[in-house]
Formats: structure tokens, C-alpha cells, sequence
């Protein structure tokens, strides 16, 4: 093996696991390594440095593993400017063009680094050599001779420390999805990252699923919402539907919320509850006139908290506010997200793994499912920052609004 390249890693590159990740990586795509260079950290907090020289058979074969450990933060030793080509026509990218992961990445130009902004996973990058900037691009949005980076070189992405990627707030769980953990404290730390952030001036972001509706924890999220602790709302048709259904019948799913049992007829309550709104134009104008009076949609347009709801191909109706378009609603999430601090994903897999491919890897993420492979599919695509709380929602949120009243008593 005579195709080499040496790497260097810097930062929390043990505590992380980071260098032993970037060794397997080399060794599982047929390549070998020496260590050039080693440096411990001598204290907790300071940075440990490798120099690994990377070989490979062929220069196919180094190209795919640099690509491999680039992703996890791993640098070319000797770098130049980043290469771009132009986009060969509309919604393509030029063949050898930069894949890019949701951690912070810096492009080389002109002999100096520069931020690529929104931190995105699965886009390319836009380099601007006019106004010397770096962007992030969907595929979707790339437009013919667009100058898309391609290659490796001139190309830096900074990994997550340790703290970042569980979050220090909840550095006392071994593991990241289980069922096994001491819900008190677990609500303590959440509320603590929703005080730190709305601190910080960062957006607080939360992703419904219908279960929201079915196991009557609307009214505690509502007080979220009235509160002033959220900033957007993403979902689709469904969560919306049977919060309306719920306000205009008392069902949800034809199923009474407060008996729990089914009401004759009950079954179209939610197709006549996406009617009443699409008479009235929309949620917002239903609330306007008068239509719609309750319910968490109701306290949502009320508190002017902005929504997102994406349409599918299973949706009834749908109502009037739902985007069926999935790139329009892609995008209308992409723009809400982008100054989020906090993520809650709140029982609803596909809208969160959605939501976590356009978040970048600081923003800390919290997923409340009864399903842990809710949490476990979202790291699985990539958001590895994802914090998994496996229990019942409405539970979680009556304890969440709690802490955040100060009804209950700190943890430390």
C-alpha cells in the first residue's frame, strides 16, 4: 500500500471515542494506519492531538476512507483551498461534490477558514467567491453553474466535545435510551435546558404527533405554549385535526376523552372537524371568527406561535393549513430551525427523524416516545445528539410544566 494521506484529530478525541471510531474506520474500509504523532491532554478539558497517516491500496480507496473520517471531524495535515465545480444543471450536483454532516464545517478560501453556514447534514456546499461566504444547499435547490465544493480538500469539520453530545444536563445516564431512568431528575434537566436557552435567546422548537391529542396531553403542552416557552410548532394533518375534532366533539379518533370510550358516529367526527375549518379558510381564520374557541391550536394562533404542518399521502382532507408539498414544508422547517437551541420531539417518529435531518449537531434534542425505537431510528440517521426519554408523554409534560412553575422542588 504506497497511496497515503496524513490526518490530524484534535479536541476531546478520547473522552469521545473519536480516535478509535476514525481507526475502525480506516481498517473497515481495507486501509491501514500508523500514528505519527500523540499527544495527551494533560487535564479533563484540554485537547488531545493525533497525526495518523492514513494508506490505502489505491487512490479510489483512500478517497472513501477519508471521506469516512472527514465526516467525523478528522482534517487533511496539509490543505489547500477548497475546489468547487459548477453544478452541471438544476437540482444536481457536480459528481465529486462535498457531502455534508451536521456538525460546524469550515471551507478554506483564499488561504484563510470560513464558517459554512447552517450546519445541515445530507446537502452540499454553496461557496460564494464574490462575498467569500459558504453556505449550505439542499440538492433540490442548487441551480445550473451554481459553484458546488467538491473533494476533501479544504475542508474542516469540528466533532462534538463529550458534554455536547449527550449534553451535560444529562451526563448522570449511561445510556441514551432506556426506560430505566429516574423520570424526576430526567424532567429536572429538561426544564433546566429550556431556562438556559431561553436565555441564551435561542429558539425552543417542538415536533407533535397525534398521541399528543389521544392521551390527553394537549392541555400541558398548551400551558407550554401560553407560558411563552415555544417558539415554533412542527406536526402534520393529524395532530392538528384531532386537537380540532377534540374541541368541537370532545373526541379524538372517535374516542371520547374524558370516558374513554367510542361515540356512535364518532368515526367521522374528524373529517366534519377538517370541514368546519376549510369553510372557515383556515385554523387562523377559523380562530378569527369565532369557529374554534378551544383547544391547543386555538392557544397556538392565540399566542401568535408560528406552525409548520407537513402533509402526507395518508392524510384526510387535509385541512387548509397543511402544506402538501413536501419540499415547500421542508423548507418552511429548515428556515424555523435554524436558530434553535432545543429540540422537543414529543411522540412522533416521522416528523422528528424529519426534524433531526435539518438540525444542526449543537442544538440539543430531546425525544419523549413509549416507543424507544422512536430515539433509536433518529440516531441511527444521524442526529447522535438525540437525548431518548422512553415513557408516556402526558405524564412527561404534566411533570414538565410542573418543574417549570416551580411546583416541585430543585434537583441538583
Amino acid at each position: 500500500m504506497s497511496i497515503y494521506e496524513d490526518i490530524r484529530l484534535e479536541g476531546q478525541i478520547i473522552d469521545s471515542l473519536l480516535l478509535p471510531r476514525v481507526l475502525d474506520d480506516i481498517l473497515e474500509r481495507g486501509g491501514e494506519y500508523r500514528i505519527l504523532q500523540f499527544t495527551i491532554g494533560v487535564e479533563k478539558d484540554d485537547p488531545s492531538l493525533a497525526v495518523v497517516r492514513v494508506t490505502a491500496a489505491d487512490e479510489a480507496g483512500l478517497d472513501e476512507i477519508l471521506k469516512a473520517v472527514q465526516r467525523r471531524g478528522a482534517e487533511l495535515l496539509e490543505q489547500g483551498d477548497a475546489q468547487t465545480e459548477p453544478a452541471p444543471a438544476d437540482a444536481v450536483f457536480p459528481e465529486a461534490f462535498y457531502s455534508t454532516t451536521n456538525m460546524d464545517t469550515f471551507v478554506r478560501f483564499n488561504g484563510r477558514w470560513i464558517p459554512v453556514q447552517w450546519s445541515e447534514m445530507d446537502c452540499g456546499v454553496l461557496l460564494d467567491s464574490t462575498a467569500g461566504t459558504a453556505r449550505t444547499i439542499p440538492l433540490i435547490q442548487v441551480k445550473a453553474g451554481d459553484p458546488i465544493v467538491v473533494g476533501h480538500r479544504g475542508i474542516r469539520v469540528i466533532p462534538l466535545g463529550r458534554d455536547q453530545r449527550v449534553s451535560g444536563a444529562f451526563e448522570f445516564m449511561n445510556s441514551e435510551v432506556s426506560s430505566e431512568k429516574p423520570k424526576r431528575l430526567v424532567v429536572n434537566r429538561v426544564a433546566k435546558l429550556m431556562r438556559d436557552n431561553r436565555a441564551a435567546g435561542k429558539r425552543i422548537v417542538a415536533v407533535l404527533g397525534p398521541a399528543i391529542i389521544h392521551t390527553g396531553a394537549a392541555p400541558a403542552f398548551a400551558r407550554l405554549v401560553k407560558a411563552g416557552w415555544i417558539d415554533v410548532v412542527f406536526g402534520g394533518n393529524a395532530v392538528a385535526t384531532h386537537d380540532i375534532e377534540s374541541a368541537f366533539f370532545g373526541t379524538s379518533l372517535g374516542i371520547n376523552l374524558e370516558k374513554g370510550d367510542s361515540v356512535e358516529g364518532g368515526h367521522e367526527h374528524h373529517l366534519r372537524a377538517i370541514n368546519k375549518i376549510r369553510r372557515a379558510g383556515g385554523i387562523r381564520q377559523a380562530v378569527e371568527q369565532g369557529v374554534l374557541t378551544k383547544g391547543l391550536f386555538y392557544d397556538i394562533v392565540k399566542k401568535d406561535v408560528p406552525y409548520v404542518l407537513a402533509g402526507s399521502i395518508r392524510d384526510d382532507g387535509p385541512l387548509p393549513d397543511v402544506i402538501t408539498d413536501t419540499m415547500v414544508a421542508q423548507q418552511s422547517m429548515r428556515e424555523h430551525v435554524r436558530d434553535a437551541g432545543l429540540c422537543l420531539m414529543l411522540c412522533s417518529m416521522l416528523h422528528s427523524i424529519a426534524t433531526g435531518n435539518l438540525l444542526a449537531a449543537e442544538v440539543h434534542t430531546v425525544c419523549v416516545d413509549i416507543n424507544p425505537a422512536a430515539v433509536t431510528k433518529l440516531a441511527d440517521r444521524g442526529s447522535f445528539q438525540t437525548i431518548g426519554i422512553v415513557t408516556d408523554v402526558g405524564l412527561f409534560l404534566d411533570e414538565l410544566v410542573a418543574e417549570l412553575e416551580g411546583k416541585h422542588p430543585a434537583c441538583d
